[in-house]
Formats: C-alpha cells, structure tokens, sequence
C-alpha cells in the first residue's frame, strides 16, 4: 500500500516542501532513496526502537521510502516522526485519513519522545504558504513556528500524541501565541543599560550618533577603559526592531537552532561579538552545506569584533562585499544561497601592541614604528566603510566612584527613535537606502548641502588635519546624523566640526 505524507527542508532561509513517499509491499528489505545524508539513513533504528517501546512496530515486508524532489538533498534527523507515522500507516497499522493536510517533523528519542528540530519558522512560512491545514511538530519549537498566522501548530512530545490524533481522534492541543503582545511585552528591558556606564560622556554620544544613523564605528583605547562594556549596550539604544526585521532575524537564528526553546520571536536585536581566531567560513558562512555566518546571525543587529588588529587579515577582508551589499551570496557547483547580513560593525582595538597610547606616562611604551605596524593590520578598504573613529580614554576615579546614574537607554533610544523617524521620511522614496549610513555619494550630495561658511571650515579641518578623500564623504554624513538628532534641516558649522572629531585614524599622526 502506498502512502504520502509531507515534511520539509531548508536551504538557506526558504523551506521545500518534500513529499516522503512510503509503499508497503511483497517481499523483505527497507529502501530509502531520494538522496538522503547519513543521519536520514540511520532513522530506521531510531524509528523501530521508538515503534517498539510504544506498542507498535516497523512491518517485516518489503518497505520502500521515496523522498521526492529526489534530486535535492535531505539532511538531518528531523524527518523520523515523518518516516514513522508514514510507516504506520502504509502498513495498516493506523488509518490516517486527512494525513496529506499535515506537515510533520521532528527527530525520535528511542522512547518515542520528540527532540527539537531546526528551521521550524521558515517551515512554517512554507507549509502557510502551500496551504497546509496544520503543522505538526516538537513541543520546544511550537512557539517559533506559530507566529505564522494562518496555519494551526500543534506541539507534540511524544509519537503516541500523534498516533492517537490521527488514529483515534483525540485531537493535539493547538498552540497559540499572540505575536504582537509577545512581540511588544520583552521590547523595554534592555539587558545591558547604559545608566551601569560611569563618565565616558563624549563616547556615550559617540555611540548615539552611530545608532541614530546606523554607523559603523571603532573604539581605540587602553585596556580597561570600558571599549568592551560600552559596545555591549549598543543594541539597548537602537531603535526597536519592527515585526518585518523581527521576522526576517529569527528566522536566520531558526535555520542554525539558535532561537531557544519555547521561544517565539525576537524581540531584542541580536549582538555578536566572534573570537578573533574565527575562519573567514565561520564569519560570512560557508560550509558544503552553507550555514549562516556570524555577519548573518547579526542581521539587524550589532557585530562587535574585539581587538580588531588580532583578526586575520583574510577574515576581515571577506567582510568588505558584506558590508557595502548588506547581503551575502555563498555559491557552490550545485546551487547558490543568499543570507542578509545587514548589521552594525563596532570593532574595538588598542592603540598599539603594548595597549597604551604613545604617552610617557603608559605603563608599557611601544615606538611609533610598533605602533605603526599594528595599525596596519587593518586594511584601508575596511576603514574607509567605518564612519566614526573615537578615542577612548581610561576613566578617573572621582567618576568611578560617584554614586549617580547616568542617562539610561531608554531616553538615549527615545532620540535615537527620533532621529531614525526623519530619516524613515527622508528616504521613503529610495528603495535600498533607510539611514544615513547607507548614502551614496549622490544622496550626499543631494542631502548634505553646505553653506559657504561651513564649507570653509570643512576645506581648512581637511587640509590642517590631513584628511583623506574618503573621510571628506563619511564626515558629512556623520555630520547630517548629528543634524537630525538635533531636529536640523540644514547641516551646520557645529554639526561639521563635531563630526570631524570622529576621524582620528585619518589624521596623519595615526595611519599617515
């Protein structure tokens, strides 16, 4: 007897529908082909072991498993529960009648438990889309699956829930979760607040010009002068995520397993901060069969590389493509998957191999030419697509010691949000372009006009500091986020000659 029974795969962040197909026949053997991967091959044992112990059992007749479109590749332990209830009811064993209405996943516990699966949300994005009644699925992922409105979701813990729905009517319990009230409810308590950060005023604004318009920005300073802990609480201030990102980054964290169990959506923009001896395969993704990289899980959020000079230079040179596209396109001979990847890089590094500034008074004392070789670590290309470039200096101890909080995140956000609400308008028209970061040279031009007096004070800062061509566009463009935050039509004399503050590693005495 033959029966269809349907589940899914995932490549890249979009789901396939797979069609298993099980006949039941004459004869001794267990066939299973449409190019399934090694842990696919193994579910036999898992699946009679968890057949056995709940009262049922894998037919001693010829059974052959096809899992159509045969020519893609299935990988993973998630289809057990599909090959189980198909097996069942190929041989009579239960009768299943809506059984095609159904998606159904999940990997065995020899017990017949349930394990997590990963995917569930692009899946379930999949199964709306076909038209499916009902996603059937482990408990742990119900809630990230049932976002999806439209489609009923039903967790399940063990394989006897799903025999008995089918077989004997007693129905799952639907889950069912109200996106936006989740979605809304875990959106004000930052974890890290920037009220814990003691002095370090001019960096706090520093950081809030980079959310305001979605810089990229890199912190230089001495150890323990707070680079690490301030990076920390940039996600608190930017603005909150809509449903749309929110969607789009759990997603990415769904097809990797990241999103934790009995969690539904996002609500906090995700922070990455990789080890500096990450492969440049790990970073932007990669892998035989691609996997999302750390630039990807940051999609909407912050990636922080510390000690920026200790990266490998090939690593951080894969980053630049990502950066300018705000995706990133993994191909193989077979087939070609895109990730989005548009994220916010905070990179921090110390000022010279010994971690000091070149000051007398440093503990450790490197020579200008040391410094000037650890500084070269860091590519040109790299550098020019950071916007703001801040010096970080140790705090005193009166500030460490003073017992006042300082701003929180919440009221830094409350500007932030402000600011980003202009730019929203501003752009409404532009399809690619949402902040100021994301200007090109033409929008620049268009929506940083200067007047004469700033313009003057702009050619002598360039010409006194020796600023490069590349910083001339990224200081207008810090100077228009500077604009907005003030509620400014117009950029200003203030808003350029604070914006060329946050250019040190273009001025000679640094990279010259």
């Amino acid at each position: 007897m033959l029966k269809k029974i349907f589940g899914s795969a995932v490549f890249g962040v979009e789901a396939t529908t797979i069609t298993v197909e099980v006949n039941v026949d004459k004869g001794i053997g267990y066939h299973l082909v449409g190019l399934p991967d090694n842990a696919i091959k193994e579910s036999n044992y898992r699946i009679a072991a968890a057949l056995q112990n709940n009262g049922y059992r894998i037919p001693g007749k010829k059974i052959t498993i096809n899992m159509a479109p045969a020519d893609l590749r299935k990988e993973g332990s998630a289809y057990d529960l599909t090959l189980a209830i198909g097996i069942l009811t190929a041989s009579n064993q239960i009768k299943a009648e809506d059984l095609g209405d159904y998606l159904i996943m999940g990997e065995l516990s020899l017990d017949g438990s349930l394990q997590p699966i990963k995917g569930a949300l692009p899946i379930a994005v999949k199964a709306r889309e076909e038209g499916f009644k009902g996603f059937i699925l482990p408990k742990q992922n119900a809630k990230e699956a049932a976002i999806v409105n439209d489609l009923k979701v039903y967790g399940v813990e063990n394989i006897t829930e799903v025999i008995n729905h089918f077989d004997k009517g007693e129905l799952i319990e639907e889950v069912i979760v109200d996106t936006r009230e989740e979605f809304y409810k875990n959106l004000d308590f930052p974890e890290f607040d920037f009220a814990d950060v003691k002095g370090q005023e001019s960096i706090k604004r520093c950081m809030e010009i980079a959310a305001a318009g979605g810089h990229n920005i890199i912190l230089i300073g001495p150890p323990g002068s707070g680079k690490t802990m301030l990076a920390k609480r940039l996600p608190s201030i930017l603005p909150p995520m809509t449903l749309h990102e929110a969607l789009e980054t759990t997603k990415i964290h769904s097809v990797v397993g990241r999103v934790q169990a009995h969690a539904g959506l996002m609500a906090q923009r995700p922070f990455r901060s990789p080890h500096h001896t990450i492969s440049n395969v790990a970073l932007v993704g990669g892998g035989s069969y691609p996997q999302p990289g750390e630039i990807s899980l940051s999609h909407n959020g912050v990636l922080f590389l510390d000690e920026l000079p200790e990266f490998k230079r090939e690593v951080l040179e894969v980053m630049r493509q990502p950066l300018e596209d705000r995706e990133v396109t993994i191909s193989r001979a077979k087939f070609t998957v895109t990730y989005p990847s548009s994220f916010m890089l905070v990179a921090s590094m110390n000022p010279s191999p010994g971690g000091y500034f070149n000051d007398p008074d440093a503990p450790v004392t490197s020579s200008p030419a040391e410094m000037q070789r650890y500084l070269s670590k860091i590519s040109g290309p790299l550098l020019d697509r950071i916007d703001i470039h801040i010096e970080v200096t140790p705090v005193p101890f009166e500030k460490l010691s003073d017992d006042r909080k300082g701003e929180s995140s919440v009221q830094i956000r409350e500007r932030v949000t402000k600011a980003r609400d202009i730019q929203t308008n501003r752009f409404k028209a532009l399809e690619n372009v949402h902040y100021n970061a994301q200007m090109n040279t033409k929008q620049i031009r268009e929506y940083c006009k200067l007047d004469e007096a700033s313009l003057q004070l702009l050619k002598s800062a360039m010409e006194r500091l020796n600023l490069s061509a590349r910083a001339y566009d990224r200081i207008l463009k810090v100077a228009r986020t500077i604009a907005d935050l003030e509620g400014s039509d117009s950029v200003t004399g203030s808003h350029i000659s604070e914006a060329i503050q946050y250019r040190s590693l273009d001025r000679e005495g640094w990279l010259g």
